[in-house]
């Protein structure tokens, strides 16, 4: 397969806001485009990356001489392996407003929480997460399902670069397990592994610390910790219940999914697309599809997070709530190809559960009968995007 570049949507988000901020900062998991993307968005800029040691000892030792290098400003990948820097950007973009620092990395809570502190109000701040359906739906054109699901959606997959059967054990050995190392002083990394394999097996249901805590052997605040660094690191997310202005006694425990379902189906053991589709686990990878799919479709325009689920005290549930200012969106997702009644049950029962105003309902499944006059739309996962903001 020829390497091409594949247009990314958050571009247009970035080019807009670069024209009011002086500082760029875009996180997200590694291999999943920022340093492509920012090359192209930013090609006029000198490229520099924190993790080659030499680069990181000349900016650490001096930062002044290493940050006027250029005078248009600089792109720094990887800036977390260097905080520093981001104090003596700060004085520089607050004196010279017209240079520009692109900065990015792959470390969520390191990252971000040391930007939020030295470069608050003068940089905006985006997410980059793997491909997004709608970004590689030309090159998918009749690619079947579960070719979708097991393939995931990193970028080195389309662009030719790379195969599932390789990319993802690579990716948790040579990234995941030197974020692990970084983060936390794991002696048994086995014990790790074993971690993560029971998350993917998790996909789509309330996270259980406790219950994970006895299956492994260990204390319920090492889950906790383990956890962070897969959010720390973009391997997983979770999903927040809502239980704002409800009529019921509902949940409050999160929903746990991966950022990619390639690299879930590797932890799972699934080897091929053939061996998913009778997998148990269809299901809930499919619903992993789709919930990172509005997650996508919400961080590839520049906002932020609206995702939530419902589920109530007598297990009623929603698979996914989209919310804003005026009121809910109501989302059931289903992996079958024939369409049931029964996949609108919840939704019609929405209004009796929820006091905010329910803006509108919808099915999405994987079968190609759609219907989108009636009270309850009826979609492909195509065309997710057409309910999406």
């Amino acid at each position: 397969m020829e390497q091409v570049y594949i247009q990314r949507e958050l571009s247009g988000a970035i080019e807009e806001a670069a024209r009011y901020f002086p500082v760029i900062t875009i996180s997200g998991p590694r291999q999943s485009g920022k340093t492509t993307l920012i090359r192209n968005e930013f090609s006029h800029l000198p490229y520099y990356s924190l993790e080659n040691l030499d680069i990181r000892s000349y900016a650490v030792n001096d930062p002044v001489a290493f940050l006027n290098h250029n005078p248009e400003g600089m792109i720094l990948d990887e800036v977390h392996n260097a905080p520093a820097l981001l104090s003596y950007i700060q004085g520089i973009v607050d004196e010279y407003p017209e240079r520009k620092f692109i900065l990015s990395g792959s470390s969520q809570f390191a990252m971000l929480r040391k930007v939020s502190q030295s470069l608050a109000g003068r940089t905006a701040v985006f997410e980059l997460l793997p491909l997004s359906y709608s970004e590689i739906k030309e090159r998918a054109e009749g690619k079947p399902l579960d070719d979708l699901l097991f393939e995931g959606f990193y970028p080195a997959i389309y662009a030719g670069r790379n195969v599932p059967k390789f990319l993802y054990p690579s990716y948790i050995k040579t990234y995941l397990d030197k974020d692990v190392r970084d983060l936390l002083q794991i002696k048994d990394m086995m014990q790790f592994h074993t971690f993560i394999r029971l998350c993917a097996g998790r996909i789509g249901s309330l996270l259980k610390v406790s219950e994970l805590a006895n299956e492994i052997g260990v204390s319920s605040h090492t889950i906790t910790s383990w956890l962070s660094v897969l959010q720390a690191s973009y391997i997983v997310i979770l999903l927040p219940p809502y239980f704002e202005n409800s009529r019921k006694r509902l949940t409050k425990t999160p929903k746990l999914y991966f950022t990619d379902t390639g690299l879930a189906c590797h932890l799972l053991g699934i080897e091929s697309a053939q061996q998913l589709a009778r997998d148990r686990m269809r299901g809930a990878l499919f619903e992993n599809f789709i919930i990172m799919e509005a997650l996508k479709r919400r961080y590839n325009t520049g906002k932020e997070s609206n995702l939530y689920f419902y589920r109530d005290s007598h297990q009623n549930e929603i698979d996914l709530i989209l919310k804003n200012s005026s009121g809910l969106f109501g989302i059931e997702i289903k992996s079958a190809m024939t369409y049931h009644a029964d996949f609108e049950k919840a939704l019609k029962q929405m209004s009796g559960w929820v006091s905010e105003p329910v803006l509108g309902k919808a099915v999405v499944y994987a079968g190609s009968l759609e219907n989108t006059a009636g009270s309850i739309k009826l979609l492909n996962y195509r065309h997710l995007h057409d309910i999406m903001e």
